[in-house]
């Protein structure tokens, strides 16, 4: 009988690697460990390991085996970007800079996958110049890369640079075509700039299963019964309220609840089916019943308790079609880009509080509102 032969180290990073692009981590990890009992001086299985680990927000491991790499080769091009990522999540920016400037100057500037994880890395820390000038030193070597382009799109337009951000992204839409992720990015600034024949122009390109952000659809279906008056529930509209459905059962455990409880406030629906997720509200901001009396910087008034203020704000601004979750989510996401600052989405009455402490909404104190 043949004796089995054992894998070499590279085909256990190769194997595992393959586990690791399915977001099966912990096959990724069993795989990586079963190669380093064998090969315990095998640089890219530590290398792996700490990708894993960090996957798993495993913190403490992921940096144990980025150290061990660095150790048996203090210039592993990804171990120090790893390291670099690792120390971000700590908020240790200037290290890991340091980091990423020492795979710049290894000769990696050029080099695709290294500087589009260093600089998604820093977007992701909230780095944003930081980002838009890796990406930019990317751009600048790579000019054929559509998806460096669009990255620096995206980056520019975080720092409020929102013309060379929209140029930069018709860039790369032409380099690519298919760079859905990027049309849907430019479908939203076109909305936002009152240019709705154009978001729908571009945010229909896309075909209904490449959409993965349920606001876009949302606009797909808006547009379409604001400017050709196909109704909602027309034929047409299935595609995409199909998609909207699939994305919606993506949504978190959270967004699930504020739907069914405001379905059954609004008496959409006469009970709520899962009584035990209901009891977590029990002491919540949802029960709040106390009247609460507000006024949007533009002057608009909302009285009610917490949760009816954020539904009569969205209501008010023309987005009745959408859960509270996700309005509070597109409101919190404009005040960032408007204003840098970040406001909690968990429920109704954190995101209304954060938004009066930063004077994004008032308190009104003059007795009951009027009537009518």
């Amino acid at each position: 009988m043949m004796q089995e032969r054992f894998l070499s180290s590279e085909e256990y990073d190769e194997e595992a690697y393959k586990l690791y692009d399915e977001g099966d981590y912990e096959g990724a990890l069993e795989m990586l460990k079963e190669g380093l009992s064998l090969y315990p001086n095998a640089v890219e299985l530590y290398v792996g390991m700490g990708y894993a680990r960090l996957a798993r927000e495993e913190y403490a491991w992921a940096r144990e085996s980025f150290q061990h790499a660095l150790i048996l080769d203090p210039d592993h091009e990804d171990a120090l970007v790893g390291m670099g990522e690792l120390l971000l999540r700590f908020g240790k920016k200037e290290n890991a800079l340091r980091l990423f400037r020492k795979v710049e100057a290894l000769g990696y500037d050029a080099d695709m996958d290294l500087m589009l994880t260093m600089g998604r890395a820093l977007y992701g820390a909230g780095l944003y110049v930081e980002a838009r000038d890796a990406f930019a030193r990317l751009v600048a070597s790579r000019p054929d890369s559509a998806e460096a382009v669009a990255a620096l799109g995206y980056a520019l337009q975080r720092t409020g640079n929102e013309l060379e951000a929209t140029r930069h992204i018709r860039r790369a839409l032409r380099l690519a075509p298919e760079l859905h992720e990027a049309r849907i990015f430019l479908g939203h600034v076109l909305y936002d700039r009152a240019d709705r024949e154009g978001a729908m122009r571009e945010f229909e390109q896309v075909p209904p299963s490449e959409h993965w952000d349920s606001r876009a659809v949302w606009r797909v279906i808006e547009l379409n019964a604001s400017l050709r008056g196909v109704p909602v529930d027309d034929a047409r509209m299935e595609p995409w309220q199909a998609r909207l459905r699939e994305l919606e059962s993506l949504s978190d455990p959270l967004d699930r609840l504020l739907a069914e409880v405001e379905a059954q406030a609004s008496g959409i629906v006469e009970s709520v089916t899962d009584h035990q997720q209901l009891e977590l509200f029990e002491n919540a901001p949802l029960a709040d019943r106390e009247a609460h009396h507000l006024r949007t910087r533009e002057g608009r008034p909302f009285r009610g308790t917490w949760h009816e203020i954020v539904r009569q704000m969205r209501d008010d601004a023309g987005f009745s079609h959408e859960t509270v979750s996700h309005y509070m989510r597109r409101l919190s996401e404009r005040w960032r880009e408007q204003f840098g600052l970040e406001i909690p989405i968990v429920d109704p009455e954190s995101f209304l509080t954060a938004a009066l402490r930063a004077g994004l909404v008032q308190r009104v104190d003059d007795g009951p509102a009027p009537a009518g």
